[in-house]
Formats: structure tokens, sequence, C-alpha cells
């Protein structure tokens, strides 16, 4: 699987074939198309938004304002690791790829446990972000409409929000590119009205000292130094806000110039997001009326309550429409990006029933079946949280960790492949050793950081289920593999070398 055979690719579906596969998704998305799926996922309107109550409780405006920017850092060093990756191996399998391809020894071992790592994080984190819509979703409802919020209209709203994307996908990747476009526009629009409103109407606001250093902990942790334990439990905010960009290595298969386009929009997202993210928690901060009621708001989302202290009712419910609707958009772009990665790892045979996964509608030009394995997966995923939310909590932590996980395996293999790995025409030249191991530690920070309890007294409700989530996947993928999967997945398959094989045309 040499990323370099020895003559430079001319066009986008030479340099598919040259890493063995034949062009069967329609390649329609432009550069700017590509980093608006990604920039669409993180969303700064929809994880800032719906997690925005997790700072609150642990860390307070701290972990929401300078946590964010430093979160941001540290994930802007990992964007760019992948990018660099990305740039060698422009493949919709991305991630799992990649690992086999840099990987010296156990190719396939490699390949099976960051593809299950990615694989599982992508259904956990689109599950996460159409369920914190269907919440935005209801508390929208609910002041606009008067609409009664209860777990079960939450779980049927969660339901035709993910449908309508399952839908949406299927019509094809031209309506996805039309939606991603409008959706990146739609964030920066709804992000600047916002925090016009929120910096023009409240009468008063928070002193900026408080915005950027006071600590908030309501953990239940009394122990010394338990404020700063807090703020770093209150990093998740910001670091579950950024995920999803590998959305735009999971599409280079559909994107033109790819080897170019599809690093750059890793690592735009994640900037601009970083940016833009920034300049909105800080004026929805600033603008805390009464920090203990719109933590404990009945509307169970405290931006919401935020927005209505300080701007009134009818306004307030405006900025939250422009929320709900980004978080639409991000739910769209999020099982874009689940079925592309589902598509290539079902190409390799590496799920159950992978002959019918890895179809490709031939008039949409879409891989219709897995789009619907994605919303199907995703829909049990949230499923318990008709009776109880730590369930789903326990469910959706993967996502952070699991795709993490899964982000960094490539670039440790990298890292370890050194002055062997050919780089691709986007590359970090004499930075690419410093980014990626700072990339390295800061995941293996993360690793440790949010599988710690999140509150006291610890409590079957409130225990972090994050270890026992990650130690699930881990457990599960470890005992197929050695049970059954080592004897016939050898990782990524060569469909140009498959077809040539059964005398098909390779053209």
């Amino acid at each position: 699987m040499s990323a370099d055979p020895g003559t430079t690719p001319t066009s986008d579906e030479e340099r598919l074939a040259q890493l063995g596969y034949k062009q069967e998704l329609h390649r329609r998305l432009s550069g700017f198309s590509n980093f608006a799926v990604s920039f669409s996922i993180i969303s700064i309107l929809a994880g800032a938004i719906t997690s925005y109550g997790i700072a609150m409780t642990a860390g307070g405006p701290m972990a929401i304002t300078l946590g964010w920017l430093f979160v941001g850092i540290m994930v802007t060093f990992v964007a760019l690791a992948m990018a660099e990756v990305c740039s060698a191996y422009p493949t919709a399998g991305a991630l799992y790829w990649w690992a086999a391809a840099l990987a010296k020894q156990n190719k396939a071992a490699w390949a099976w446990f960051v593809g299950w790592f990615n694989f599982l994080g992508e259904v956990a984190v689109t599950a996460a972000i159409d369920f914190g819509a269907a919440i935005t979703t209801s508390a929208f409802l609910s002041l606009a409409f008067d609409m009664e919020v209860t777990t079960g209209r939450t779980f049927l709203i969660f339901l035709v929000i993910i449908i309508v994307h399952g839908l949406l996908n299927t019509f094809g990747v031209n309506l996805v590119r039309v939606l991603s476009d409008v959706s990146a526009w739609w964030h920066l629009a709804g992000v600047a009205v916002i925090v016009g409103v929120l910096a023009i109407v409240p009468d008063q606001h928070k002193p900026i000292s408080e915005v950027f250093f006071e600590v908030q902990n309501a953990t239940g942790f009394t122990f010394a130094g338990a404020g700063v334990y807090a703020v770093l439990v209150g990093l998740l905010m910001a670091q579950y806000t950024y995920t999803g960009y590998d959305a735009s290595a999971h599409v280079a298969e559909e994107t033109h110039d790819a080897a170019r386009a599809a690093p750059r929009g890793i690592v735009l997202s994640v900037v601009v997001s970083v940016v833009a993210g920034f300049v909105l928690l800080f004026a929805i901060t600033w603008s805390i009326q009464d920090y203990e009621g719109a933590r404990t708001s009945d509307l169970g989302l405290p931006p919401a309550q935020i927005f209505i202290d300080a701007v009134g009712h009818d306004t307030g419910t405006f900025l939250l429409f422009i929320c709900m609707v980004a978080q639409w958009f991000c739910g769209m772009a999020s099982v874009t990006a689940n079925s592309r990665m589902s598509y290539a790892f079902a190409r390799d045979d590496a799920l159950p029933g992978s002959r019918f996964w890895k179809k490709v509608n031939s008039r949409t030009g879409t891989p219709t079946n897995s789009i619907w394995l994605c919303v199907t997966l995703s829909t049990l995923l949230v499923l318990p949280s008709l009776w109880n939310t730590t369930a789903y909590l326990a469910a959706t932590s993967i996502a952070v960790i699991g795709l993490y996980i899964a982000y960094v395996g490539p670039v440790l293999l990298r890292r370890r492949l050194g002055s062997e790995f050919e780089a691709g025409p986007w590359n970090l030249g004499k930075w690419s050793a410093p980014i990626g191991w700072i990339a390295i530690v800061w995941v293996g920070v993360i690793c440790v950081l949010f599988v710690l309890p999140t509150a006291s007294p610890i409590t079957a409700s409130n225990f972090n289920y994050t270890i026992v989530a990650v130690a699930v996947v881990l457990g599960a993928a470890a005992i197929w593999w050695f049970a059954s999967a080592r004897k016939w997945f050898t990782g990524p398959k060569q469909n140009l070398i498959e077809k040539a094989h059964h005398g098909e045309s390779v053209d």
C-alpha cells in the first residue's frame, strides 16, 4: 500500500487508483464545501450551546472562555497532524486506512482497532448531535408555543430530525453540498447576530475580569484544589465541540483536488471554530444575568435561559431559533461523514453484512444503505434516554475519547515511520515532528482527564461511565479480532485489483 508508486498523479481519480480504488462516489465537492462539512459538524452553535451547562457546573466562566481557547489550540495541533496524513492518503476510509498504510507490522490489526473506534465514535457523535438538536428544539417549542418539555416528546423530535437527515443524505451529494455551504454561512452569520444582540441589548453585563477568570464549582468536590479540578473537568465542553472534523477526510473521494482541499478543510474548520466560538462564548458569558438561575433552568438548556434573561422573551427565542437551525445542519453533515466512513469500512469487509452496506446507489452516487445503517445505530444509542439519561451519556461519552483515539493512532504511526513517510502536497515540513508529538500527548491527557469523576458524592446516576464505554468498545473489538477477524480481515482491500481479477474494466 505504497503512497507513491513512482508516478505523480495528474487527477484525483489517478491518485485514488494509485491507492487501489476505482472512483465510485460522485466527486462534486469544492474545497469550500469540504471545509463546510467539517465546520458544520464541529458546529459552535451546537456543541458549545448544548454542552454549555457542563462548564457552568464544572469550572464556570474560566473553563468556558479561556478553556475554549486552550483546548482549541491543542486541537489545532491534532488537526494539523491529521491533515498531513490526509494529504498523502485522500480516501474515504481515512483514519483506519491511514493506520494500515503507516503501520510497519500488524497492519490489519491497526486498521481494525482504529476503524472500530472511528466507526462507533462517529455513530455516538451523530447521536449526541441530533439528540442535542432535539433538546434545543424542545426548548424553542416551549418558549414559542408553550409546549411542555417531556422525555417522550424530546425523543420523538429526535426521531423526526434524524430521519430527515437520513432522507436529505439519500437524495445525493449535490444536495449535501448546497446544504453544507448554506450551513457554513448560517453559522458565521448566526454567531455575528447573536454576538451583536448580546453586546447591545442587555442593560448590564458581567465584568470582563469575571468572564475570563471567575471559577464556579458546583460539582460537589470540596478538597483543596477542587476549583482547578472543576476547570479541568469543564474542558469537556470545548473538547466535545471540537469533534467531527475528520469529515473532510471521509468525503475526500467526493472532493476536487482532494490531496490539498481535504487537509485544508480539516485545519480551517478547527481554526475558524476556535475564533468564532470564542467570540460567541464570550458574548454569552458576558451576558449572564442570573448565573445559578440559568444553570438550573427548567428549559434544560442554560444558554436559552441566558438569552431570555439578557434580551427578553421574544428576542431570546429568536436567538435560540438561530442555534436550532444550525444544529439541524450540524446533524445532517454528521450523517454524511458517518455514512462515508461506514461505506469505506464495509468496502473492506470489516462490518457484518458488508456486501449490503458497501453498495452505492448508481443514480445518486451515495452509499444509501450505509446512511440508514448510521441513522439506525444512532437511534439505538439514544433509545435508553427514554428511561435513563445516564445511559445515554454513557453511550455517547465514547464520542470524544473514541474519536480522538482514532484521530491520533495514525499520527503516532506516522511519527514512528519518521523519514520513510512519503508526504503529500500539503505537509508540515520541519514542524511535523513537534506538532505530531504535541497532538499525541494531548490526546493522552484527555483520555485520562475525561474518565475522572465529574460529581461528588459519586452515585449510580452521576458516575462517569466513559471508562466503561471505552472498555466495552476496546474489549468487543479485541474479542472479535482474536476469535475471528484476524483470520479473514486483511485491512483495506483495493477494489481496482479485485475488479481486474474478475475481468471488470477499471477505467
